[in-house]
């Protein structure tokens, strides 16, 4: 089945999914997020083929979510680094990080926790909040899609 493009879509959410939505790119970028910088690190992490792990990260830096930079370590290697953008999908990845485990897990199954550096406690859960600061749950929440 050919895959159908999002990227002129309306919705916000198709037009992400469009470009982060296969789950390569956000392991890529998850991976990031914990450090891990160059190619072998993340291959040697994610076991992807060098084919497929190429594809992703070029891609990552041509959306501008990974920039290369020379090695931090003066080497001729070079390194993946998150940019803002791609730092601003760390609630993302914590939102579904937080729904695996909420529901993809048996009670008492060993899963990944994630803490605060600081004090070594768990996040605790994302919340959907209004502008006012009420959380809001899925009925309180609806979407306003543009007349084209």
């Amino acid at each position: 089945m050919k895959r159908t493009r999002l990227e002129n879509t309306p919705c916000p959410a198709g037009r992400a999914l469009d470009l982060i939505g296969d789950w390569w790119t956000l392991l890529i970028v998850r991976d990031a997020m914990r450090g891990i910088s160059r190619f072998s690190e993340f291959q040697r992490s994610l076991g992807a083929a060098k084919n497929i792990l190429s594809t992703r990260l070029k891609a990552l830096v041509a959306e501008e979510i990974l920039k290369v930079e020379p090695a931090a370590d003066g080497s001729a290697y070079q390194d993946y680094v998150l940019t803002e953008k791609g730092l601003a999908l760390q609630p993302v990845l914590v939102a579904l990080g937080q729904w695996g485990s909420e529901y993809l897990f048996e009670e008492g199954e060993a899963c990944t926790l994630l803490v605060d550096i600081e004090n070594r406690q768990p996040l605790r859960k994302l919340e959907i909040r209004a502008q006012d600061g009420r959380v809001l749950e899925s009925q309180d929440i609806t979407a306003i899609i543009p007349e084209i």
